[in-house]
């Protein structure tokens, strides 16, 4: 018998052999790993249910609560997905965060925020959008509330596949309308409701855009754009990161503390301006001496904008987990209550477990699948920086307040989405009002052809057009579908 192991022949075959199995091996771990995120979320909306069971399980409408869990769930890890990137993409766009750090402040904060000062009272008229009377009869409501928890989940779930920031409160909205069209026609609808909330479709982008680009343009033109930054940075940066630390301050003073008091918009105003003016005087000395010894160049100018970018990114965490939890348990907490009691036509709370399937709901969702729509807010539209990125932070802040003071219901994916494209469509401007004043002075300049001017965009139009059209037929989409689960709902149990 001949021994072959000392053959180099033998060793070559055994060498590609095991390099067959790790070849294998990678590959197995390629196409198991976007398995990974759908199998934990099953998991998760399945423990959901079982919550539910628990608490319910010895009544008679247990199956439809746990039924409605699980979809509370799915909508939580899909608000998870897609909208919490809002908050993290201009700060992990700007390189002011890492991806696991801004997923990581985002999970401690917005779970936060549900927790602490989310709950707040919501109304079984699902913000006025319909009349709860013209139901008829509790099963009526609850098989329309079940339709639009599931309709907005499927609708987001779709937006974050293809890669479009979309607003889970108009999906929810719409979800509602859909199926109160379905269950007691087109006069169940408060349209003047309605009229309003496509209002903020315009309204929110525009304003979150042009407040962005009013402090990109402060920002350029009274530090970036002078000989001496560094002493134009000492004097000016204090000023805007007070005007940052007061628009939160009372952002959060209104829109995330309403569980634990009511402050009213005047009581938050001077809160914020007493922040504001405090948080000012602490950033002179501290600005003054982290500038010690940079150079006089844009670089230099990032470093001073990363802790309050961070800070602000935190905070808008906070306030959105407070505000915008409801979004995904809001119908789950309407179908408990009217399980429970059988009363639909009035004003309900949130259980604190439903809270939790929420909070955790939108931490999983972010930690597993939000990468994809943070990377695209952060990156894809326009190129950020740390000075861009807080203009657009503190342009989602204040439009929020404003609209408040105005009534408007608005989108905070709208809001942020919207700076995001007016700080680069101001830098367009800018870029062509610079490049027009050097032709000026230079009239030998070198110009470029229509070609080139449109390959240099600063804003890619393919997102642009994308996201918008998303936006459009967010509420319509959610709306038909939500009507068809409805009727699908309705035959079945019928």
């Amino acid at each position: 018998m001949t021994n072959t192991q000392g053959d180099p022949r033998h060793l070559e075959t055994l060498d590609r052999d095991l390099a067959r199995f790790s070849n294998l091996e990678m590959a197995t771990q390629y196409v198991s790993r976007p398995l990974v995120g759908p199998g934990i979320s099953l998991v998760f909306v399945v423990l959901a249910g079982i919550v539910a069971a628990l608490f319910f399980g010895q009544t008679n409408n247990a199956m439809i609560v746990v039924i409605a869990a699980c979809f509370g769930a799915y909508m939580a890890l899909n608000i998870g997905a897609n909208d919490v990137a809002n908050n993290m993409g201009p700060a992990v766009g700007a390189n002011a965060l890492s991806m696991g750090g801004a997923i990581a402040i985002a999970v401690i904060f917005e779970s936060a925020g549900a927790l602490l000062a989310g709950g707040d009272v919501v109304s079984t008229i699902a913000k006025g959008i319909i009349a709860p009377e013209s139901m008829g009869t509790a099963s009526t409501f609850i098989w329309a509330m079940m339709a639009a928890l599931l309709s907005a989940a499927l609708w987001v779930n779709l937006a974050t596949w293809v890669g479009a920031p979309v607003s889970t409160t108009h999906s929810v909205v719409g979800g509602v309308m859909g199926a109160g069209i379905a269950a007691a026609g087109f006069a169940a609808v408060s349209w003047p409701t309605m009229g309003a909330i496509a209002a903020s479709w315009v309204i929110s982008p525009v304003l979150g855009g042009a407040i962005a680009a009013f402090f990109l343009f402060i920002i350029k033109s009274r530090i970036i754009y002078q000989d001496d930054k560094i002493a134009a940075a000492r004097r000016w940066v204090p000023v805007l990161v007070g005007i940052m630390a007061g628009t939160f301050g009372a952002y959060l003073a209104l829109k995330g503390l309403k569980k634990i008091i009511k402050i009213d918009m005047p009581t938050a105003l001077l809160i914020g301006a007493a922040i504001g003016v405090v948080v000012w005087l602490v950033m002179i000395p501290l600005i003054r001496k982290q500038s010690e010894g940079l150079e006089n160049r844009n670089k230099s100018l990032k470093v001073l904008f990363g802790i309050p970018l961070v800070v602000s990114a935190a905070l808008l965490s906070f306030a959105h987990g407070a505000n915008d939890v409801a979004n995904a348990v809001g119908p789950l907490a309407a179908i408990v209550q009217v399980s429970q009691s059988g009363d639909f036509t009035h004003s309900f709370g949130i259980p604190f477990w439903v809270m939790i399937i929420g909070a955790f709901g939108i931490s999983f969702g972010l930690f597993l699948f939000g990468p994809k729509l943070i990377r695209m807010v952060g990156g894809q539209i326009t190129k950020l920086n740390p000075m861009r990125a807080y203009c657009v932070a503190l342009s989602a802040a204040i439009t929020v307040i404003v609209a408040s003071w105005l009534g408007l219901p608005v989108s905070s994916t709208h809001i942020a989405v919207g700076g995001v494209f007016g700080v680069g469509f101001f830098r367009e401007w800018d870029a062509e009002r610079r490049i027009r004043k050097a032709r000026a002075t230079m009239p030998d300049r070198v110009s470029y052809g229509p070609e080139e001017r449109r390959r240099r965009k600063l804003v890619r139009r393919s997102h642009f057009m994308t996201i918008l059209a998303a936006w459009v037929i967010t509420v319509p989409a959610a709306a038909l579908l939500s009507g068809l689960i409805f009727v699908a709902i309705n035959a079945f149990t019928g």
